[in-house]
């Protein structure tokens, strides 16, 4: 649930519109930080959104912060701001946080000593290797397990898992994100981290600890380092329920949901008053506010 400072900033920020049978949200303020998901929010595959180009571009020449947010761990942030890059949208490294490096930052900082097994791609593997965490395959020596996407998942890797967790009872479980999947282009998907996590814990009985990814606090407090602002004051903008908006109602940013991902209308008429987003916005540039719009002279069209 929203923090009572944030649900006055949505409810006094609020216009309503009427768009398929649900009430569709226009904000009418600015907000000191913005944090946007990307696949879904930003983009879809290959393709920027409607209204995100024009949109960042304008956060940026008004000096609003703007941070990138992840819970796919396939890929580092550098690889994230290329493509960003490429897309038009010029980003630097540190503007980027997503699973891979918030997994490896919370072990530096919690078990920094620790061994680790991950399951998982490249990207995660080698963020560890140059953080310097010691990984290793031998069941005997492992502290932790980390559950992660991980497209390369054989019987042999949750064979070490369930040694080193059940048979030897030495390693705990956690997990870069909570995702059951990957949404892809033309409506399909493919399996994510939540499958991971649960064969692991079904052979195992035993519980992950910790999830780094969204809507984990740990994420967003260090997507907000060095910022400086209260997160009251921040907006999350994403595509997902259970993980952009989950996170902004965990603690206390406002929540603004965009139908360009994997939410729906018919998604939000079965949520509670109380799980609802502060904002709904058909699409992303919708985040400035009308007279913003007017002053700037947009349209949907242009």
């Amino acid at each position: 649930m929203e923090t009572s400072g944030a649900s006055v900033a949505a409810t006094s920020g609020r216009k309503k519109q009427s768009v398929a049978d649900h009430n569709v949200s226009t904000l009418n303020r600015l907000y000191d930080a913005y944090i946007f998901d990307l696949d879904g929010t930003i983009y879809l595959g290959d393709g920027l959104l409607p209204g995100a180009k024009r949109l960042i571009s304008e956060l940026r020449n008004r000096h609003i912060p703007v941070r990138f947010i992840s819970n796919n761990p396939t890929k580092d942030p550098v690889q994230y701001a290329e493509k960003l890059t490429k897309l038009g949208l010029p980003t630097q490294v540190d503007e980027v946080v997503n699973s891979v490096v918030a997994t490896t930052r919370w072990l530096l900082e919690n078990y920094p000593t620790a061994v680790v097994f991950p399951i998982g791609e490249a990207p995660l593997i080698r963020a560890l290797e140059n953080a310097h965490i010691r990984t290793s395959s031998q069941a005997d020596e492992i502290d932790i397990v980390i559950a992660s996407y991980d497209r390369t998942f054989t019987y042999e890797k949750l064979q070490i898992a369930f040694d080193a967790i059940w048979f030897h009872k030495r390693a705990r479980l956690i997990a870069t994100n909570p995702d059951r999947y990957c949404p892809m282009v033309g409506g399909r998907g493919e399996p994510d981290a939540a499958s991971i996590i649960a064969a692991i814990e079904a052979c195992t009985s035993t519980k992950c600890e910790v999830v780094v990814g969204k809507p984990s606090s740990i994420m967003l407090h260090m997507t907000l380092e060095g910022l400086h602002v209260d997160v009251k004051n921040c907006a999350m903008v994403g595509d997902r329920l259970a993980t952009d908006i989950q996170m902004a109602r965990n603690t206390g940013l406002v929540s603004v949901l965009v139908l360009t991902g994997e939410t729906k209308v018919e998604d939000l008429k079965r949520l509670s008053a109380q799980e609802q987003p502060g904002f709904v916005l058909e699409r992303i540039d919708q985040v400035l506010p009308s007279d913003i719009w007017e002053e700037l002279g947009w349209s949907k069209e242009s």
